[in-house]
Formats: structure tokens, C-alpha cells, sequence
């Protein structure tokens, strides 16, 4: 099956220290992934290198066989929560309606259509009662959802997914795995940082284990090992089963 995304050889740096050495990876439609490693371990760097966000050292990455700046429309990127500016001036309508923008020329008006979309968007997650809502004045469950309604209003082939669990409540959490496992059924690439390791067996079809380095990579399943978690992070984290049993 072709690669929607494509790192080969990726090296990034900050300021001489080096983030991620030597990545490679292979991905397809269809599917959820899961980057899981340790705090440090790079993985907001590793989306930000994707989308071309940060410069890279070495390696390239492509998108669609293309350069990212070439895809923009295709991809959709929702940050950290920590990288919004939560004061901005804008009401829940507003946030999500941008996700109509990429697929605008400049001065073109938006449409009854792209506010419709708009309005579906956020049905979808649950917010249309707060459309005029200042973003600040929610809930951190709340935000999250108006963020994932923008991405959905992009209509992208590819979702980067920054811990868009940490902060919401189960509710939350429950409701954006839906979405994202009904997208991916539609053919979309998603691609998840993820921190609570007893959920990845159930969220994720692959998953990406990272520490700098490529640590493991494939099917959840077979990848998501204790072994591989072990090299992971050091040989320190203990397992944590369903069951709340820890080894």
C-alpha cells in the first residue's frame, strides 16, 4: 500500500542538542497511530518536523510523495494546549469556521456552505450550544472538542493529534476516539501523541515508540510490547493492565 507520510532519515536539533536521530517511517491511510515514549522523548518535535514547523538536520519527508508545503490543505495539526493562546478574541464559531480558510483564495468571502459546515462540525462534537462562547471561557474538555470540530471542518486527509486527551474528562476522551476511529474508517491517516499507556492497546491500530530514537514501530498488537515499552522508557515504567494490575 503507497505511504501517505514518509520520514526517511529525520534528524532534528535545539540550540546543538539533538531531539530525534536517524527516523524512518512509513505511513498509510486508514489507520490511527499512536507516538508514545517518555517525556523529552521528541514527539511534538517529530509532528513539528512532519509539518515543517521546525528545521530539520538531516533527512527528508514527504507527504502524498510531495513536499508539506505543497499539501497544506491535506493536513491538520492540533497543538498542545499549552501552545494556544487561550485569550484571543474569538468565539467558539469563529475557531472552528477557520477550518474553512485553507481551502480559500485571499479576499474570497466564506460561504452560507463553510458556515454550515461549521455548524455540522460542532453538532459533531457536542458544542453547538456554546457557538458564542469566548474560547477561554471553556472547559479544557470543551476546548479540546472545538479544536477537533476545526479539524473536521478542514475536511484533511491527515490529522496530527497533539495529547488531545490530557486535560478532558472521560466524556471527552470517549467522544474524540469515535470521531477519530470513524475517520479513520473513512480512509484518513491520524496521528496521536499519547502519555497513558493503558489506553494505547485500545485506542491505536500501530503504534510509533520513541526516544530520540526509533524504539519500535507496527502493529499495536505485536509492537506494543513490554519489552519494547522497557526500551522505551529506560526499563523503569511498570506495565499498567486494564485490570489495574501493575508487573
Amino acid at each position: 500500500m503507497q505511504s501517505i507520510i514518509s520520514v526517511s532519515g529525520l534528524s532534528v536539533s535545539y540550540e546543538k542538542k539533538r531531539v530525534l536521530t536517524n527516523i524512518f517511517l512509513e505511513m498509510e491511510a486508514g489507520k490511527i497511530y499512536g507516538i508514545v515514549g517518555p517525556n523529552g522523548a521528541g514527539k511534538s518535535t517529530l509532528f513539528k518536523a512532519i509539518l515543517g514547523l521546525v528545521e530539520i538536520n538531516t533527512g527528508t519527508v514527504k507527504i502524498n510523495g510531495k513536499e508539506i508545503e505543497t499539501q497544506r490543505k491535506e493536513v491538520v495539526y492540533v497543538p498542545q494546549k499549552n501552545d494556544v493562546d487561550w485569550t484571543f478574541p474569538a468565539t467558539v464559531f469563529d475557531i472552528v469556521l477557520m477550518g474553512r480558510y485553507p481551502h480559500k483564495k485571499i479576499f474570497q468571502r466564506l460561504s452560507k456552505a463553510d458556515k454550515a459546515m461549521t455548524m455540522d462540525a460542532l453538532e459533531e462534537v457536542g458544542m453547538t450550544d456554546f457557538r458564542d462562547r469566548q474560547i477561554g471561557e471553556l472547559s479544557g474538555g470543551q476546548q479540546q472538542r472545538v479544536f477537533i470540530a476545526r479539524a473536521l471542518c478542514q475536511e484533511a486527509d491527515i490529522f496530527f493529534l497533539d495529547e488531545p486527551f490530557v486535560g478532558v474528562d472521560m466524556l471527552t476522551e470517549e467522544k474524540i476516539i469515535q470521531i477519530l476511529k470513524r475517520l479513520a474508517e473513512q480512509g484518513k491517516t491520524l496521528l496521536v501523541v499519547h502519555h497513558d499507556l493503558s489506553t494505547v492497546e485500545d485506542y491505536f491500530d500501530k503504534v510509533v515508540l520513541l526516544n530520540q530514537r526509533l524504539v519500535a514501530y507496527g502493529d499495536t498488537e505485536t509492537t506494543f510490547t513490554k519489552e519494547n515499552i522497557g526500551k522505551a522508557y529506560g526499563g523503569q515504567l511498570p506495565i499498567l493492565h486494564k485490570t489495574g494490575m501493575i508487573e
